[in-house]
């Protein structure tokens, strides 16, 4: 490492004002602090320091997200040969094929190596071209605006594909990241001037763009000519008085939902993951508790209020607090999107109503309008744009309350 950090040192005056690379000095900085410290650092007074900085932050959200990678590998592989063995299927088709019948893996369902690399062949293409696409694009604003490129890029690169089916076209995902990065983030001014997230704005852009790829029972399982619903999609389609039996016909058990071997979207499945990557962050102090409790509290406290009422015609008025918490990306969202430190509320009791908003605007979303079954990503962008007027009526009643308290 020393010999690498000598060479940097050697390069850096190319890259400095001046130099025939100036123009690069991103590029250059972006890979020199991502190895090794910066040459300047506050030593006196003259700044609060902190040892959690930007890059420790975005650093210790990759790790919180480990188990949902690990998930997203090994369930991908395990739908998909779960089907090859219900189709009668030997082998997986295209170049994905050719590699795991050249290493003669197999595809049995009830071996985990072969779950895993099958899909990993599914995720690995994906997060790949995120990777590319849009930190070519950042590196590009980065580059026109002479500022360092952001460190907070690398979760949304992560981010952005756990929310996505194995089946998805690559040429959309680099469409999706690049509005993402573009639209959601760049034209506001770039990381930390953004209000809305990133991989959710992606998301929904690609949800709306190119629906046929994102939702429906075919886009679930990585093999050609089945059909698979989700739990959420199960529900919204099934007879009043029947809806827990369908969800677990779909699933097997609430268990099967918890541990996310399930269809779904390939890093949202798992709630056990979702909830150890949620440890990590309260723990490292990086994700708010509060709301993470206030997305469940405003959840499980809507759908309790719903299933109370009950309703004769739209079935998903039966499904109870605790199915709602483990199925679709509820886990997802309120573990790794909401608690985006950017786009979410600031200020302690207003992180408590904007989790509770969008806990409740999560519930509503699902079961007032069955044709849309999962609510958890427009409930968060819904939660974005509020969030500064949250924070605003906070203040403003802080401000009121000394005012009467102290003024004479």
């Amino acid at each position: 490492m020393k010999f690498l950090e000598k060479q940097l040192d050697k390069m850096e005056p190319l890259f400095l004002k001046g130099g025939k690379l100036e123009k690069l000095y991103p590029l250059w900085e972006a890979q020199d602090t991502f190895l090794f410290s910066p040459k300047s650092v506050t030593k006196t007074s003259a700044h609060v320091r902190d040892a959690l900085d930007l890059k420790r932050m975005m650093s210790m959200v990759i790790v919180a997200l480990i188990p949902c990678i690990f998930m997203a590998m090994y369930n991908t592989g395990l739908q998909a040969n779960i089907a090859m063995e219900n189709l009668g299927v030997d082998s997986q088709a295209g170049w994905r094929g050719a590699v795991l019948d050249g290493i003669g893996i197999g595809y049995d369902p009830g071996n985990f190596l072969a779950c895993l690399l099958h899909g990993a062949l599914f995720f690995l293409p994906v997060y790949i071209v995120c990777m590319a696409v849009g930190g070519a694009w950042e590196a590009l604003f980065s580059i026109v605006r002479g500022h360092e490129i952001n460190e907070g890029f690398l979760v949304t690169g992560m981010l952005f594909p756990l929310t996505l089916p194995p089946t998805i076209p690559l040429w959309q995902v680099a469409i999706g990241i690049s509005f993402g990065v573009v639209v959601g983030k760049e034209i506001f001014g770039g990381t930390g001037r953004n209000f809305l997230n990133p991989a959710l704005t992606a998301r929904a852009f690609l949800y709306f763009a190119y629906s046929n790829q994102i939702v429906g029972d075919t886009v679930w399982t990585a093999v050609d000519g089945f059909s698979g619903a989700t739990p959420l999609g199960a529900a919204a389609i099934a007879a009043p008085g029947q809806v827990v039996q369908d969800m677990v016909a779909t699933v097997g058990s609430m268990q099967n939902a918890f541990l996310g071997t399930i269809q779904g979207s390939m890093g949202e499945t798992s709630t056990l993951a979702c909830i150890i990557g949620a440890a990590i962050l309260i723990a490292t102090g990086v994700g708010s508790w509060r709301i993470m409790a206030g997305c469940v509290a405003g959840a499980a406290g809507f759908a309790a209020l719903l299933n109370w009422a009950g309703s004769d015609t739209n079935a998903m008025f039966a499904v109870s607090p605790l199915w709602h918490l483990v199925i679709g990306g509820f886990a997802f969202g309120t573990v790794f999107m909401a608690t985006d430190p950017v786009s979410a509320a600031m200020t302690n009791p207003g992180k408590w109503v904007y989790g509770a908003l969008i806990g409740a605007m999560t519930i509503l979303i699902r079961v007032i309008n069955p044709a849309y079954p999962e609510g958890i990503m427009l409930a968060i962008l819904f939660g974005n744009v509020f969030a500064p007027l949250i924070d605003y009526f906070v203040v403003q009643s802080n401000i009121k309350r000394r005012l009467a308290r102290y003024g004479a």
